[in-house]
């Protein structure tokens, strides 16, 4: 009888664990990535009242009698089941579909959550808010740019760290440069100066306006007497020479607009600058620019440069370069795209291909460039132009540059407030012999500016993480930068992780030892930006298991009730 209240007993003790165990269940139904428990019962040592026998000649063998001594809780262990994962729109929310735990600092150790509930705080570090515990990172990812601490592996999310500007160093294009259109109206070549002269009052100069009278003029102790030298090329891409006449113009008090105009017009002029054909480029003065227009229509490679040398400490700006106002040719392409500067400054840069009269090339020019330019070198007649661009006959596609030529696709710019140091920039035609930039084929031209590398400073406006658990910054320049990796951490056992609270868990003797890795490797899984992941404990099962609680329970209470009565009953026959 008193195994029968002693089997009850531990039947009391077993089921009220389990309906412990699904109450905690329950209660964390909605608890972000809580892992629930279940518990498993066993037997008991039992008690041999005899033990087997074995076969004999004359008899069987008999099995062993042996009585229960009740149950026991074999083990309670979580379930670590992948939990349903929500959307919140918190981009700073993070989830993880796989085996992998986030890894978070306390200050003194590691420890490891799935609740991925993160902000930053007041000293930019990536936190879980409710502890204060810093989220982990894992490998360089952001210490270049200044926004990760080589050393230390805590995340910063920089929103108080500015993003330097970067100067523009390359430019691709891409698209077709037709092979047979023509334009209707054949371009005649027109070269404008970049600035406009004016007044010291402010006002458009005209061409009486003498040069020391120019805006542009500063005296600084000095006189008008210094020297404009005229250099560059003609239409047919002849560098002009002295001739007959003199490519200097020695100026004084008294030269005005008109006479430097003149000037021009006399070294265009010059036999030994005559184009081939026998035509003559024209300078004039149109609303204070200096315009140069190319005696015949079509291709050109005309360009202009002046340049003035001072006589004491005065000085005369000069155009930096000309703008090509108009590119001359039978079929022309312009093209756009903003460049920025080394200290972020935005500048539209304008291009055009032109069709030369060589089969299957192009030429590239750079037309303008907005904003204060200090010069556009002309020293040589590829450096303001890409010259001769060639494509296959046959299937259209770019096959580089003319060797004989031997040009580069660079442009160079100075801008004014950095004069030392000369900007280039590089221009991505595609790859030779493929598809991928530049083509020629018939139809119309689409060719276009379509990407470059520089930008103006910016600051962090917005950071989000994508599957890789990388840590994706937003910039107000419209950049976007990898800030971190997010370290993840796999475990051998992950149900021998040792729970302490708040979900959190640290290792134990018998999960094995933190393998530190990033999503998308090795099992870890992949992260969900602005989600988390839910409970993964189900109110249906653990309705049932409640039932089967309580059942197992009044069956082992009735147990014992039943076995008291009967020791009640044994009492009373010796009354």
């Amino acid at each position: 009888m008193s195994f029968a209240l002693s089997t009850g007993v531990s039947g009391l003790q077993a089921h009220q664990k389990m309906l412990d165990i699904a109450g905690n269940n329950l209660a964390n139904v909605n608890a972000t990535a809580f892992k629930a428990s279940r518990i498993t019962f066993s037997e008991l040592l039992s008690e041999t009242i005899k033990k087997a026998s074995q076969p004999t000649s004359g008899v069987g063998g008999t099995n062993p009698q042996q009585m229960g001594s009740g149950v026991g809780v074999s083990g309670i262990s979580p379930l670590m089941t992948q939990g349903n994962i929500v959307s919140t729109g918190n981009p700073l929310d993070m989830a993880v579909e796989g085996e992998g735990y986030f890894v978070l600092s306390d200050g003194s150790q590691d420890i490891y959550t799935r609740a991925g509930t993160f902000a930053v705080d007041a000293n930019s570090n990536l936190v879980e808010p409710s502890t204060g515990y810093i989220v982990q990172r894992v490998g360089a990812t952001g210490e270049s740019d200044g926004f990760q601490t080589a050393g230390d592996s805590n995340i910063s999310v920089p929103y108080d760290v500015a993003m330097a500007a970067n100067a523009t160093t390359s430019i691709t294009v891409a698209g077709n440069l037709s092979s047979d259109t023509v334009l209707a109206d054949i371009q005649t070549n027109v070269l404008r100066s970049d600035i406009t002269f004016t007044t010291s009052s402010g006002t458009t100069a005209s061409g009486d306006t003498d040069l020391d009278d120019l805006d542009q003029f500063t005296a600084n102790g000095g006189t008008p007497t210094g020297v404009i030298t005229v250099s560059g090329f003609n239409h047919d891409g002849t560098a002009l020479t002295d001739g007959a006449g003199d490519l200097d113009l020695t100026i004084t008090a008294a030269t005005d607009l008109d006479a430097l105009v003149t000037h021009i017009n006399t070294v265009l002029s010059d036999a030994a600058n005559d184009n081939a054909d026998g035509t003559v480029d024209v300078a004039t003065l149109s609303n204070g620019r200096i315009v140069i227009t190319d005696g015949s229509s079509g291709y050109s490679r005309s360009d202009i440069k002046l340049t003035y040398t001072a006589a004491g400490n005065e000085t005369l700006t000069m155009p930096g370069y000309f703008e090509i106002a108009t590119v001359g040719g039978e079929e022309v392409k312009n093209i756009n795209i903003t460049v920025y500067d080394s200290l972020g400054g935005a500048h539209t840069l304008s291009g055009a291909f032109v069709r030369t009269s060589a089969d299957n090339t192009w030429d590239m020019m750079l037309t303008s460039i907005s904003g204060d330019i200090n010069t556009i070198d002309i020293s040589g007649l590829s450096d303001r132009r890409i010259r001769d661009i060639e494509f296959d006959a046959t299937v259209g596609s770019y096959t580089g540059l003319n060797a004989t030529t031997g040009d580069t696709a660079t442009f160079e710019v100075t801008f004014a407030h950095d004069t030392a140091n000369p900007q280039t920039i590089t221009i991505d035609l595609g790859t030779s012999g493929q598809f991928n930039g530049l083509t020629q084929f018939a139809g119309n031209s689409t060719a276009v500016a379509r990407e470059q590398d520089g930008y103006e400073a910016g600051s962090l406006s917005s950071v989000s993480v994508n599957n890789a658990g990388t840590l994706i910054g937003a910039f107000s320049n419209g950049i976007k930068k990898d800030i971190a990796i997010m370290r993840i951490a796999l475990f051998q056992n992950t149900s021998g992780l040792e729970s302490v609270g708040g979900g959190y868990f640290i290792p134990s003797a018998n999960s094995g030892e933190a393998v530190a890795t990033e999503a998308l490797t090795g099992g870890a899984g992949s992260i969900h930006g602005g989600s988390l992941e839910k409970s993964n404990a189900d109110v249906a099962t653990e309705f049932v298991n409640m039932i089967q609680a309580q059942n197992g329970f009044q069956a082992n209470a009735r147990t014992i009730r039943v076995a008291n009565e009967i020791l009640r009953e044994l009492t009373n026959l010796i009354r």
